[in-house]
């Protein structure tokens, strides 16, 4: 990765403004600051590194919370001043736990969902002890599916009486095992978004 960073225009400060994007969403993510040294460690290591003003020292993104973001390109502007850092996150910007630092408005089902997914994905990761995720993953794929085929069947049930709030629980229960077979068998929701994406326009 390489990025001339001469041509760049630091404020008096020697800060540029950096906009996290998530490449595949295309959601902003957080906007940070950028030095020269934090610019080039990030150059040099693929994930994304800060410089804080509060603390006046340099950052790396997930150091402490593993919600680390690898960056896929970075682009400066037409003043070259700002820079647009695209990434593949591997779980939230934000310190409050949610997906991006712009949801004062409230988060869309993307968002929740993905949200959602890099949860899971820790879970199956660190294997935390009481999870009930974590207890899925142990039980194995055959668990997994039994999971599934239950919710399915009462998301059924549950739309064939009037109770919308029940049906709304059971397909969120269901939406959830399904990620759980997601991560468990190595699907991820960018290739589920992409066959939706190919879908569209056909006559499926």
């Amino acid at each position: 990765m390489s990025l001339d960073i001469e041509s760049l225009k630091f404020n008096g400060s020697g800060l540029i403004p950096a906009i996290v994007q998530d490449s595949n969403t295309l959601n902003v993510l957080m906007i940070a600051y950028m030095n020269v040294e934090s610019l080039q460690r990030t150059l040099e290591t693929g994930e994304t590194w800060f410089w804080s003003r509060s603390r006046s020292q340099l950052w790396h993104k997930g150091e402490t919370s593993g919600n680390t973001q690898r960056v896929i390109k970075i682009l400066p502007d037409c003043d070259r001043d700002a820079l647009l850092v695209l990434v593949e996150a591997a779980g939230p910007a934000c310190h409050t736990g949610t997906t991006s630092c712009f949801n004062w408005s409230g988060e869309n089902l993307d968002q929740i969902l993905d949200e959602l997914y890099n949860v899971i994905m820790a879970r199956h990761a660190e294997r935390p002890e009481g999870s009930y995720t974590t207890y899925l993953f142990e039980q194995g794929l055959d668990k997994v599916l039994k999971k599934v085929g239950e919710e399915a069947a009462e998301t059924i049930i549950a739309a064939k009486n009037d109770d919308l709030r029940a049906l709304s629980s059971e397909a969120a229960d269901l939406l959830y095992h399904l990620m759980v077979l997601f991560v468990e068998r190595g699907l991820t929701l960018n290739e589920v978004r992409e066959e939706l994406r190919r879908r569209r326009g056909t006559n499926e």
